[in-house]
């Protein structure tokens, strides 16, 4: 069967853009890039954290900016693109995160969640889809969650953050690919970051960023639409998911309520 999207084999002089670069996958996944032959576009607020991945690496761009700053995005594409002459892949890898029941949410905690994790995103594609769609390629990943798949204790917003990615992924795919344009979906499993460090439970196939970047990059190469891992886990979720609410709801309360 033909690959969904066009594979991503050869990075040499790839034109990159990782927002939220500054640590946990998105840093590994910029220094995948790199390492593979990229020019990478490094962003995130924190400016000392990005000089630190960006350390040894010439190919690296240090672009911090407040990615909830829509002016701010429009300056960091117009500088990117005029040192880079384009952008190839744009990777949207910043999230918040939060682990709270239900009752414990407050509206303002909320409304930053989303607008990080989901606003940004449409911020982002705004400024980035004209010079690609003008141009006729160009790739756009997404970094969502198996978290999206259906309703978790703990992830009350985030959760439902990335549920949002994974429907707005798939409509960019249906609208995008005739145009020209990759698409990829991102679903990573627990992945030891400082945002999973604030988890108070066992986190089962727990991988590094390293490890998370590495299977990104195979699935970029091979085109997939989405991109899941570690598959023994995501596989599992996948069939989790696919169970009729009756059966389904006594399975998660059993795991949270042991």
């Amino acid at each position: 069967m033909r690959p969904l999207n066009h594979p991503l084999r050869d990075w040499a002089g790839l034109r990159v853009w990782v927002i939220g670069a500054s640590s946990g996958i998105g840093a590994a996944l910029a220094v995948e890039a790199l390492l593979a032959g990229a020019r990478v576009a490094l962003s995130a607020r924190r400016t000392e954290r990005l000089q630190a991945v960006a350390s040894g690496h010439p190919q690296a761009l240090v672009a911090p900016f407040d990615i909830l700053d829509a002016q701010a995005w429009h300056a960091r594409h117009e500088q990117i693109c005029q040192l880079f002459g384009g952008i190839d892949l744009i990777v949207f890898c910043a999230a918040d995160y939060h682990p709270e029941r239900s009752w414990e949410v407050n509206a303002e905690g909320a409304a930053r969640t989303l607008q990080t994790n989901l606003g940004s995103v449409y911020t982002g594609l705004s400024t980035v889809l004209p010079a690609m769609l003008a141009r006729g390629s160009g790739g756009i990943a997404i970094v969502a969650s198996v978290a999206g798949y259906f309703g978790l204790p703990n992830a009350s917003v985030y959760g439902p953050s990335k549920a949002a990615l994974i429907n707005l992924a798939e409509l960019l795919y249906v609208d995008l690919r005739p145009r020209g344009l990759s698409v990829y979906l991102i679903n990573p499993g627990f992945v030891q970051t400082s945002l999973t460090a604030k988890n108070d439970f066992t986190m089962p196939a727990l991988q590094t960023p390293q490890a998370a970047a590495r299977a990104i990059r195979r699935g970029l190469a091979s085109g997939r639409f989405e991109i899941h891992f570690p598959r023994r886990f995501t596989l599992a979720l996948k069939f989790l998911r696919w169970l009729p609410y009756r059966l389904r709801f006594p399975l998660i309360s059993r795991l949270v309520h042991p």
